[in-house]
């Protein structure tokens, strides 16, 4: 069950946490701009699996460095953190131009290096530490990514209306907190 937990968690985490995020943003700007939902979700999914492969083999590595005891006072105060961070709203910059001629590898490159240092792939270097099967963790935080990116893809102005991103918010910085928590009370358990 740990590898169900896994995915579960991350998906979950992952997908109230990008609710108004800059990578989110970004979705509802590709699909105002070029207007083919298939390849901006096709990219945004191939963007987000490697993205978050590379952060996650970062978590594993950094599982085998330290001492359980260290690693799960690390992996706490960094749920902690991404709960604080979750509450500050993100602001895109619309300014870039993309170029029409490839939908797909336009959204893969800009939702690539948009993600880079987000706290959705912090987070998910954090999950890795965490839970011993990347797999799940990657498959996880990409479906929690898809979760919330694919909405905007398809619906766009209209989704953003009716979600109230304050409160969106507030729920993922409460479940980054609780699993804060649980690593901590977990004991040696990672």
């Amino acid at each position: 069950m740990p590898i169900l937990e896994a995915l579960f968690v991350s998906a979950a985490l992952v997908a109230l946490a990008e609710m108004g995020d800059k990578t989110q943003l970004l979705s509802f700007v590709l699909a105002a701009k070029l207007k083919r939902p298939l390849p901006i979700i096709a990219g945004i999914f191939v963007a987000t699996l490697a993205n978050h492969f590379v952060a996650g083999a970062v978590g594993a590595w950094l599982a085998t460095l330290v001492s359980p005891t260290t690693l799960k006072w690390i992996v706490a105060i960094s749920f902690f953190v991404f709960g604080a961070w979750a509450l500050v709203p993100d602001k895109f910059d619309g300014t870039k131009e993309y170029s029409s001629r490839s939908v797909f590898i336009t959204t893969l490159v800009a939702f690539f290096f948009v993600e880079m240092g987000d706290k959705t792939q912090l987070a998910t270097v954090a999950l890795a530490a965490k839970y011993p099967s990347l797999v799940a963790v990657v498959m996880g935080t990409t479906l929690g990514m898809l979760i919330a990116n694919a909405p905007a893809v398809w619906l766009g102005e209209k989704l953003a209306q009716r979600v109230n991103m304050k409160v969106m918010r507030w729920i993922a910085a409460g479940l980054f907190v609780l699993m804060g928590v649980l690593t901590l009370v977990a004991g040696d358990r990672l």
